[in-house]
Order: C-alpha cells, then sequence, then structure tokens
C-alpha cells in the first residue's frame, strides 16, 4: 500500500496548492453531506456497498450520499449542475463537460481496460470488418466512451461518423435494437458488453485494441469540494486503493461485491472485471495528451462546440 498512500500524499498537498488562494473564504467552511455519483460497474459502488466511507467520514460528522446513473454521460451532468460531488466515469463524458463549463477535476485516475469495450454486430451479420458499416446504423450512447471507440474505428477504417446514421441509445434499448435488426452494430462498454457476449451472440468488429482508445476509468470531483476539502478527496481515493489492491490479488472478491450489489450475472461480471485495470493514480502526461487527443476529435465531429485544454481541469492545475 505504501505506493499509494505516497500518491494520496501527493493528491492532498497538489489540491491543497490549488486551494491556497481560495484560503481566506474556506476558511470556516464545513461539509456536511458528501454526495457521490455511481454507476453499476467498478470500484466505487464496491465502496458504497461495504461502507467503509462512512465509516471513514462519521467522526467528522460528514454524511455520505450515493446516486445511481445509468452511464458516465449522466455522472457529468450531475456534477455540472451540482448534484453530486464526485464521481466515476470513462474517457469522453468529461471532454464534454469540460466543453459546457462544468465546474470539476480530474483527481485519479485506473489503469486502462481496452478490450472492456467494443463495436460489435450480431454473430450472423453479414458484415466483417468495419468499413462494411458504411451508410449503416450504429447504436451507442452519445458523448460516451463507446461512442469514441465507434468513432476511431471508423476512422482507422477510412471513414467518419458522417459515414453512418447514429441511433443513440442506452444499453437496455440498443442491445435488442441490434438483435432485432433495427441497428446494424453497436457500440457498447462492460459489463453490458460482456453481458451481451455470453451465449455467443454477438462477434466484435473492433474494440479499444485494435481502435487505439486506452478506455481508463476517471474519478472526478466538483471544484468546491477539490479546493475546499481536499482532505476528503484523498480519504475517498484512499479508500478506492484499498479496493484496488484486493481486487488485485482476487478480482472474485469485486466480481462478488458488483453482482451482490447490482444482480448483473457473476458470469459475465466475471469477465468483465478481469478485463478492468485497477491500482488508483494520478494522471500522467499521457493521459492528458490521449484526453487532449479524444478533444479534438470530438471538436472535428462536432460533438462538442469549442476546443478545451484537458490540462485545465487536472487537480493541480493552475488557472
Amino acid at each position: 500500500m505504501r505506493l499509494n498512500r505516497d500518491f494520496l500524499r501527493l493528491v492532498a498537498a497538489a489540491l491543497l496548492l490549488v486551494s491556497a488562494s481560495a484560503a481566506a473564504e474556506a476558511e470556516g467552511s464545513s461539509i456536511e453531506t458528501l454526495r457521490l455519483g455511481f454507476q453499476k460497474y467498478g470500484t466505487l459502488i464496491v465502496l458504497k456497498a461495504e461502507g467503509s466511507l462512512e465509516r471513514r467520514l462519521k467522526d467528522k460528522g460528514i454524511a455520505v450520499t450515493w446516486a445511481e446513473f445509468q452511464g458516465g454521460v449522466k455522472v457529468l451532468e450531475a456534477l455540472r449542475v451540482g448534484a453530486i460531488d464526485f464521481g466515476t466515469t470513462g474517457d469522453a463524458p468529461p471532454v464534454i463537460a469540460q466543453a459546457q463549463g462544468a465546474p470539476f477535476v480530474y483527481v485519479a485516475v485506473e489503469p486502462p481496460a481496452p478490450h472492456g469495450e467494443a463495436l460489435v454486430v450480431r454473430a450472423d451479420s453479414p458484415f466483417q470488418t468495419v468499413s462494411d458499416l458504411k451508410g449503416k446504423r450504429i447504436a451507442t450512447s452519445r458523448g460516451g466512451n463507446a461512442h469514441y471507440l465507434s468513432l476511431q474505428s471508423l476512422a482507422a477504417a477510412g471513414l467518419s461518423g458522417k459515414d453512418v446514421t447514429w441511433s443513440w441509445l442506452f444499453p437496455a434499448d440498443a442491445r435488442p435494437a441490434l438483435e432485432s435488426g433495427a441497428v446494424d452494430a453497436w457500440g457498447v462498454w462492460d459489463p453490458f458488453l460482456a453481458g451481451a457476449q455470453k451465449g455467443g451472440q454477438l462477434r466484435v468488429l473492433a474494440d479499444g485494441a485494435t481502435a487505439g482508445v486506452a478506455n481508463h476509468q476517471f474519478f472526478l470531483a466538483s471544484r468546491d469540494l477539490a479546493d475546499k476539502h481536499p482532505e476528503i478527496v484523498a480519504i475517498i481515493l484512499d479508500e478506492l486503493a484499498k479496493i484496488d489492491q484486493r481486487a488485485l490479488q482476487d478480482p472474485t472478491l469485486i466480481v462478488a461485491a458488483v453482482a451482490d450489489a447490482t444482480g448483473i450475472d457473476r458470469e459475465a461480471l466475471d469477465v468483465a472485471i478481469r478485463r478492468m485495470g485497477f491500482g488508483v493514480k494520478p494522471l500522467t502526461a499521457e493521459i492528458v495528451d490521449s484526453q487532449q487527443k479524444l478533444a479534438d476529435a470530438f471538436l472535428k465531429e462536432g460533438i462538442i462546440d469549442n476546443p478545451i485544454t484537458v490540462q485545465d481541469n487536472v487537480a493541480g492545475a493552475s488557472r
């Protein structure tokens, strides 16, 4: 745990430096309730199930509330309007949120999981390569990780987002649309990908590894929380780091915890969890560059209307 604890001290120190200019205003401020946004996947839902964060913050007089979201786009919308203080999401939603002026910062990241998202077709589909999808219909969540994966997969095949028709659907609607033939392909992420792959009814045309998409999980905090309460951010990351350490030693513990909390099929979860990366770390220059590449691609495709500098929203960046 030494490396994780050293990192957490560095995160706290960086956040404190950012908040120094607001120290006078923040002095005497307090937080009574910490609001976290989670999805039915990853380590944040395990943290919720175990209750260790509540125990850590009880002595500080801080209550913890949790809000569930179907995707990262919704998590960032909640951060943007001030409905939550902390959440987790993949690569793409923070880019859209930053372009919309959302007051958040990246505080940590998990290792990449490139096989955890894919562009899939039915097993009996006539489409054998991504280039075959020209003029066809792709279902995915607009502005989500799988949207970016789909765009990069198309680009690698010499196509653009304008060469296909998009159906903006969440997994609950996208899977039956693909199975019924209403759409031709589906950009999807774990654990929905693993669940849909079970039984061999789908075929992968491209995934993060073939499309050059890292598929990170980011932890994000509101600027207000990061500026005024960096010690709370450090506590959250510390608890997540403990879960990650256990996951590295025995992924089945995470499978059981997520299955119990969500009701998702354990066999599918086992596949999905083993494709995840574990180990809370700070953002490196390489990761920031990867996010900037994503932002530039979204600008080119018209998904965001104005250019952004990702580094501006990284914890510890001067502004």
